[in-house]
């Protein structure tokens, strides 16, 4: 996601310490836009006032040569971007409340609210559940297998406004052996969500390739050749315009839920980012519009919670399963739309 960024660029013994270069060759486009512009949309997590900085500090080359924020991309040009190493955040406990669900030595499991970022990156280096675990355990585990030394302990991820069940852990053997499960997919994880409009069927699968968004690097879409992507859904209720579904993940891959159901059709209400926050079902009149608009100043966010989570302890080889309430907003909307029909 975009952000605010570090603009400071690494220093040792008076050079740049650079992480990686990136290389883009510009595909045939209609309308020759800022390079500053493009490259914002081309490269993850980058902000314009980033890419601008970069150019201006000559870590930008198009055809081997520096050039000004307002080049004018053309066909065909190779532009190299080195993209400096920030220095890593230190991490901070802090005394945020948590909602633990479950504790014992090995791992705990906490609901996780909407608006609370996983782990620190990108701008986001406080205020997140890792700062949380830091201040309320005295141990988590190191590993990571993306290797990223700032999110001890967590062993998946939820996005920034969903909310929802994770699992912790408190060690590195611990964190291996549900890594493994997540890995082997026997981890069993539920999501409920209001989404737009009526389904054909109450049960179905969407199976659909996903990929990074060529045109925002910062999204997700459906793409040919994308990775494989599972998502098995069961509509619990239908109402006027909407409908509360219950989701199983076959695979796990990045905003998939929210994907998927743009993809077909059913975006899940709110949604900044996949088409939630916009009128997705037919019929609706002038009435009904106003009463959306009311529906989407209760929901800021993607109505999506990942209600149910299971998998086996790794210390006591049982299988443990744990399940969570729907948030108050969720729990407003459906009671508002319950009140309808």
């Amino acid at each position: 996601m975009k952000g605010k960024q570090n603009d400071e660029i690494v220093e040792i013994s008076g050079k740049i310490k650079i992480l990686k270069e990136i290389e883009i060759i510009v595909p045939n486009v209609e309308k020759r836009e800022r390079i500053d512009k493009f490259l914002t949309n081309q490269i993850e997590n980058a902000s314009r006032s980033k890419i601008e900085k970069l150019i201006e500090s000559g870590l930008v080359l198009v055809n081997g040569h520096t050039v000004k924020p307002s080049h004018k991309i053309s066909p065909g040009e190779k532009i190299i971007v080195k993209i400096p190493k920030e220095p890593r955040p230190e991490l901070t406990p802090e005394p945020i409340p948590l909602d633990i669900v479950y504790e014992d030595e090995y791992l705990l499991v906490v609901n996780k609210p909407a608006g609370m970022v996983t782990h620190p990156g990108h701008g986001n280096y406080t205020g997140t559940l890792v700062n949380a675990l830091l201040y309320h355990c005295s141990k988590l585990s190191k590993v990571n297998i993306s290797g990223d030394e700032v999110r001890p302990g967590i062993v998946h991820r939820l996005d920034k406004d969903t909310s929802g069940l994770l699992v912790v852990a408190k060690d590195d053997e611990t964190h291996r052996h549900l890594a493994k499960q997540f890995f082997h997919k026997t981890v069993e994880r539920e999501y409920w969500a209001i989404v737009w409009g009526h389904f054909n069927s109450n049960r179905g699968v969407i199976e659909a390739e996903l990929g990074r968004s060529k045109s925002d690097r910062t999204k997700f879409t459906v793409v040919k050749g994308g990775k494989p992507a599972i998502t098995e859904y069961e509509v619990l209720e239908k109402f006027d315009f909407l409908s509360l579904v219950k989701l199983k993940l076959k695979t796990g891959r990045t905003h998939q839920i929210r994907v998927h159901l743009s993809h077909i059709g059913h975006p899940v209400f709110g949604d900044p980012t996949y088409g939630g926050r916009r009128i997705a079902w037919g019929g609706i009149d002038r009435k009904k519009k106003l009463f959306v608009d009311e529906l989407l100043k209760i929901m800021p966010r993607q109505a999506l919670h990942a209600k149910t989570l299971g998998f086996i302890h790794p210390a006591r080889n049982e299988f443990m399963k744990f399940d969570s309430e729907l948030p108050d907003d969720m729990k407003k909307l459906l009671e508002i739309l319950r009140s309808k029909t």
